[in-house]
């Protein structure tokens, strides 16, 4: 099912990786893959449903179709719950049995009490420090000199403000919520693409070695994190102020009348600011890069804010009138999903299709490959926000994922939406952004999706 929109006679075309014309051989692929994982899909796997290698002693198969989806992530999501251990060495360092790589009881669990955190429900409790940020952003960027700036990182201090007044309290504070941002940066950049321990069959336990600097950049979270903690649960200056942390800090564990440990509580903590701010700051970064590419859009955004709000920042109430800002953030979610890689491990055989799966094989969900299917979607490449206008038809279920799907899908994705378009709107409607003369842009997956390291770029008030 293609789902077609009218489309610009030349629509914006982002840039991304080469695509070789068939399959890389396994060494070439595991260098490439460890420096950008996603130059080394060729240009066949955009194409196909489900299909499958052998990598060392592993099978993958990659479920590239909206109907293996399904059956993945929701029809057997219980043999297919478990992250992949490349995705769960990984993280353990940083998260350790965190939500994002446990299952089974223990992710059912922590599930119960960390979802309410961010449930669609809090949108009213938190919408209004979304607003005030996005407001003291777009003054301080109307305060700066003429010169570039770095819009990656300052969408990362705009997220990890909100993630602290919203979800934090704050009692974590502008010097400590930096010191996250950039040790989770630095984590990023240092820890492991591949796992090939895995793919030889070595067991979960035995030892994966991280560099020291991995282990410092995890130190430097753990610490900050800590010291929240120890403000909120042994009732320091800030114990009294009201977070949704704190609330987490007061839930109990299902079946037990006791809270969280404390290690299982920085754990979580650590999660939600990963999931918070990350995540949306690429989104952002994306999405103003993309805007400053294709002037078309970014004026007529820029008239649909002024038309609805004049000069003030956009409220919770305000977000159905501003459809084609929404847009923006969606269509950016498409074609930079931020978490570009979903991968699982069977729990037991399977069959996919007409493909049958061994116990133990990894299941790799791709929304890079997924979103820009040639027979899902109408110039799969192209910027076209007008595909999520309202009235513009509907891609299939499970053909859009960039919050995942199924029981782990993220269960802040209602407040990451009313974030980054508030943000969006007070920025790309205030400002019109030119990239740095001679930057070149190209998505790099890592741990996440990012428009590189930085993204220098101009900004003119409008």
């Amino acid at each position: 099912m293609l789902t077609e929109v009218t489309a610009p006679a030349t629509p914006f075309v982002p840039p991304y990786p080469p695509r070789p014309d068939k399959g890389m051989p396994l060494r070439q692929m595991l260098r490439v893959a460890r420096e950008n994982w996603l130059a080394v899909w060729a240009k066949s796997s955009f194409e196909r449903d489900v299909y499958g290698s052998r990598l060392f002693l592993r099978d993958v198969v990659v479920c590239n179709s909206p109907d293996s989806v399904h059956y993945v992530f929701v029809e057997r999501h219980e043999n297919f719950q478990r992250k992949s251990p490349q995705h769960r060495h990984a993280l353990i360092p940083l998260l350790g049995d965190g939500l994002f790589v446990s299952d089974g009881p223990l992710w059912r669990e922590r599930r119960r009490v960390v979802a309410p955190v961010t449930h669609v429900s809090r949108l009213a409790e938190l919408a209004p420090a979304i607003t005030e940020a996005a407001a003291e952003r777009r003054a301080q960027w109307r305060a700066l000199p003429p010169g570039p700036v770095d819009v990656l990182a300052e969408m990362g201090h705009l997220t990890a403000e909100i993630i602290c007044r919203t979800i934090f309290g704050r009692a974590l504070g502008q010097e400590a919520a930096g010191k996250v941002v950039a040790a989770f940066a630095d984590y990023q950049a240092r820890i492991g693409q591949t796992d090939v321990l895995s793919l030889l069959g070595l067991p979960d336990w035995w030892p994966r070695f991280h560099g020291p600097g991995v282990r410092r950049a995890a130190q430097r979270i753990h610490a900050v994190v800590d010291g929240l903690i120890a403000g909120i649960l042994d009732g320091g200056a800030d114990a009294g102020e009201a977070s949704l942390i704190r609330a987490m800090s007061e839930a109990k564990v299902p079946g037990t009348d006791a809270p969280m440990d404390r290690r299982a509580f920085r754990n979580e903590a650590i999660v939600l600011f990963m999931a918070g701010h990350e995540t949306t700051a690429n989104t952002l970064a994306w999405a103003l890069f993309c805007l400053s590419q294709d002037s078309a859009s970014a004026e007529r955004l820029a008239s649909e804010v002024r038309g609805v709000l004049g000069d003030r920042v956009a409220t919770l109430a305000d977000l159905p009138s501003l459809p084609f800002t929404r847009a923006v953030v969606e269509e950016t979610l498409r074609l930079f999903p931020p978490v570009p890689l979903l991968s699982r491990e069977a729990l037991g055989p399977d069959r996919i299709g007409d493909r049958l799966v061994k116990k133990g094989s990894i299941i790799l969900v791709c929304p890079w490959l997924l979103h820009r299917k040639p027979s899902l979607w109408d110039q799969p490449d192209a910027f076209i926000p007008d595909r999520f206008m309202p009235g513009a038809p509907k891609p299939p279920r499970h053909a859009y994922i960039p919050f995942s799907t199924g029981p782990r899908i993220c269960t802040g994705q209602h407040l990451g939406l009313a974030e980054a378009t508030i943000c969006l709107a007070a920025l790309a409607g205030s400002f019109r952004l030119a990239l740095e003369p001679g930057v070149q842009v190209m998505p790099v997956a890592r741990l996440t999706l990012r428009p590189g390291e930085t993204l220098p770029m101009r900004l003119t008030p409008r």
